[in-house]
């Protein structure tokens, strides 16, 4: 990777989900399209995979979840290879609204192609640690009680993005970092960068815009 990440969670909001997530998808191909700044990523439902991969085919689209499973008898499970096969190029996994134990992360980690990027999610330094443990790609911290509010993580609790950082590094070189929870603007993306992380995972502050293109294009605005 070699410039900063706008992950794009686009959760089940009524305004990114089936017809309205390609919308948004083709927004954010847009931005990225014409920014040399960094990389937009749109993490999208699993029913959306291919209809978002299909109308914004250079966009990078990762899934919400995965679980570690094969072929055969799991009902309800999301598969990795049918995951891959429908469009999607990364993932997250743990997050706050859908948390799983380590062993699940672990196992997943083991099934997916080499290459294959993996956002683990992290409530905190402590859980951020026992990730990286496991080397995924990257991982996100983002403090629940900061998720879809108003005010950046960036702001309100820095330390625990650099102390993340400086902890995961500690355990995994190579683990690179994210943050998320409130970030909304490219004062805090700008933040972001200068605590140590290669950018950052947020929802609301795009998937709720009025104008989308406008609030992509000023997250990447101070890069």
């Amino acid at each position: 990777m070699t410039k900063p990440l706008i992950v794009v969670n686009f959760k089940t909001y009524q305004t990114a989900h089936a017809g309205a997530a390609e919308s948004l998808a083709r927004a954010m191909a847009e931005v990225d399209a014409g920014c040399d700044a960094a990389d937009l990523v749109a993490v999208v439902s699993a029913f959306d995979l291919a209809a978002v991969k299909a109308a914004a085919p250079t966009l990078t689209v990762w899934s919400q979840h995965l679980d570690p499973i094969g072929y055969g008898s799991n009902t309800g499970f999301l598969h990795p290879e049918t995951a891959l096969a429908r469009g999607a190029e990364g993932s997250i996994i743990n997050h706050a609204e859908h948390k799983v134990p380590l062993s699940h992360v672990e196992k997943l980690l083991g099934m997916l192609p080499d290459g294959f990027p993996v956002c683990a999610c992290a409530a905190d330094i402590e859980e951020a640690m026992a990730l990286a443990a496991l080397s995924p790609t990257m991982i996100a911290v983002e403090p629940p009680e900061l998720i879809g509010g108003d005010i950046s993580v960036t702001t309100s609790d820095p330390q625990v993005v650099s102390g993340t950082v400086n902890a995961v590094k500690a355990v995994a070189p190579d683990v690179m970092v994210l943050c998320g929870a409130g970030v909304k603007n490219g004062a805090d993306v700008a933040t972001a960068i200068e605590l140590g992380t290669v950018g950052v995972l947020l929802a609301s502050g795009v998937t709720k815009a009025d104008d989308p293109v406008a609030v992509l294009n000023d997250l990447v605005s101070c890069l």
